[in-house]
């Protein structure tokens, strides 16, 4: 039977990516069209307001966690993106989540999802740590200073090739940085666990769809071995008869 938490998590899994959609909308209008007024405190607003749901779903699943201690120290790194203004711009490494529950409701074969999977958590990874970073970067020295710069960072981030014509100058775009690599190294993980994991079913039904097969072939070889008895019995029964009657 789930547990509390459990159902908690199955029941907030599209709120949060509902949430986390409007974030990411609010938040892509603030870096790169940079409103002015009224638009400006709309969109601070919402982002405000996701990054509480956020905070406060973060409180309900601690408060409904069997063994609380083991449970932060597993979410460590949540609680810092909340509770760090430094680590501000890394909130975005939640949007994730949206990814993850989209991926569960498209179905499908196996070995598609994991593809679908891979490809837009990439893209997402890659469009968020751009937008972090052009934040964090944007009027404070660095070279990075237009969203295709930023783009251009992160694709050479994530792929591990860092030409090192673009690099953060600020504490926060190095943080930036640092996730981003670290989300690249864990996607390629998960990713090949996955993929692992699929081979080895796939090698262990095909084992046991063999191994089916030999006992099928046992069972009608007996079946054989069984009638061809039966009719030398019938046989040896119809020869006597026939000798009794002459």
């Amino acid at each position: 039977m789930p547990t509390a938490l459990a159902r908690w998590e199955r029941r907030t899994e599209w709120p949060l990516a509902g949430v986390a959609s409007c974030f990411l909308a609010a938040y892509s209008v603030q870096v790169l069209v940079r409103p002015v007024g009224i638009f400006t405190e709309t969109t601070e607003a919402v982002i405000l307001a996701s990054w509480a749901a956020f905070g406060a779903d973060f409180v309900v699943r601690l408060c409904l966690a069997e063994r609380r201690g083991r449970w932060v120290l597993r979410h460590l790194h949540e609680l810092a993106i909340i509770a760090l203004p430094v680590l501000r711009p890394l909130r975005l490494l939640r949007l994730v989540t949206l990814v993850a529950v989209l991926q569960r409701a498209v179905g499908g074969a196996v070995h598609g999802r994991i593809v679908t999977y891979t490809a837009a958590t990439t893209s997402l990874l890659i469009y968020v740590a751009s937008l972090a970073m052009l934040d964090a970067e944007r009027g404070k020295g660095g070279r990075i200073q237009t969203f295709p710069d930023a783009l251009w960072w992160a694709v050479t981030t994530i792929t591990t090739v860092g030409y090192g014509d673009y690099t953060p100058a600020t504490p926060t775009g190095r943080c930036v940085a640092v996730a981003l690599m670290l989300g690249g190294i864990g996607l390629i993980g998960v990713v090949t666990a996955t993929l692992a994991s699929w081979i080895v079913r796939r090698v262990s039904e095909e084992e046991d769809a063999q191994l089916a097969t030999k006992a099928q072939i046992q069972d009608l070889l007996r079946e054989v071995r069984d009638l061809r008895e039966q009719v030398r019995d019938l046989e040896g029964s119809l020869l006597g008869e026939q000798s009794r009657t002459r």
